[in-house]
């Protein structure tokens, strides 16, 4: 451990599992103290299960497996009030807040004509809804002092991925929610970046997608390919980009798309 972000509090949404669970820990092993928080439930729009309470109890154990602090918090980030109590509280707990990651996001896969309108609506409501709660619940924990939001998009939010729309539009919605918020809240020195991350070996797998792509729709397939050799890359490597810009490192980088996509945008 060096310290990159020693002393530093970060809340991380979607922190159960995958990627929020990977930055939590590498935080950790660099000194931050976490406020964790997930739904620790599924959803019925969602083909794929969601993480569990026990789930984000394991975080915190690692977390605090590295010596820090971990504060965790079962909260839908589509109810902005309960997030914001949430954060509210675990802010009080750990004595104030650096910086947020607005990680949690779910997926759904089908065509147009097989897309329903409550998978639209979940979507966009967690993914792009969810991540503005986010902001705004860490934002009075920052303005006073500067700080970092870190909002979790895609290689989706980069392309028109197909097969996937609702996630895909919901993506670029926070790339132009984050550029707006960098201009906004520049002058407070609050920075706004957005992580894109390619496919990423996590709990989030929707079968409807997997099977479009290697049956009817495998057409679509090479949009999806990275450039370098791999399929996917692993959670850690995006974690490595959440540590940079949390970190004082970035504190002259804001309104960046930190592309981690293994070059599927270059295709």
């Amino acid at each position: 451990m060096s310290g990159r972000v020693a002393g530093k509090r970060v809340l991380v949404t979607g922190a159960a599992r995958g990627m929020g669970r990977s930055h939590a820990v590498r935080l950790a092993e660099e000194g931050a103290d976490l406020i964790l928080v997930d739904i620790c439930a599924s959803l019925p729009e969602i083909d794929y299960p969601l993480a569990a309470a026990e789930d984000l109890e394991e975080t915190a154990r690692l977390v605090e497996q590295q010596g820090r602090r971990a504060v965790t918090r079962v909260v839908d980030v589509r109810d902005d009030a309960a997030l914001r109590t949430a954060v509210d509280d675990g802010v009080a707990e750990l004595g104030g807040l650096d910086a947020s990651v607005a990680n949690a996001g779910v997926i759904t896969g089908g065509t147009w004509d097989t897309t329903t309108s409550e998978q639209w609506r979940t979507v966009v409501d967690v993914n792009l809804i969810g991540a503005w709660n986010t902001c705004a619940a860490a934002l009075p924990h920052l303005v006073s002092h500067g700080g970092s939001l870190i909002n979790v998009s895609s290689v989706a939010g980069l392309k028109g991925s197909p097969l996937h729309t609702p996630y895909t539009a919901s993506k670029h919605g926070v790339v132009g929610m984050s550029r707006a918020l960098a201009n906004e809240l520049a002058a407070v020195n609050v920075r706004v970046n957005t992580v894109h991350p390619t496919g990423v070996e996590t709990g989030m797998r929707p079968d409807a997608l997997h099977a479009l792509l290697h049956g009817e729709r495998a057409d679509l397939g090479p949009i999806f390919a990275n450039a370098l050799p791999i399929i996917m890359t692993e959670a850690r490597d995006v974690s490595n980009a959440v540590l940079f810009l949390v970190s004082d490192e970035s504190r002259h980088v804001t309104g960046l798309e930190f592309k981690v996509d293994a070059g599927a945008t270059l295709r």
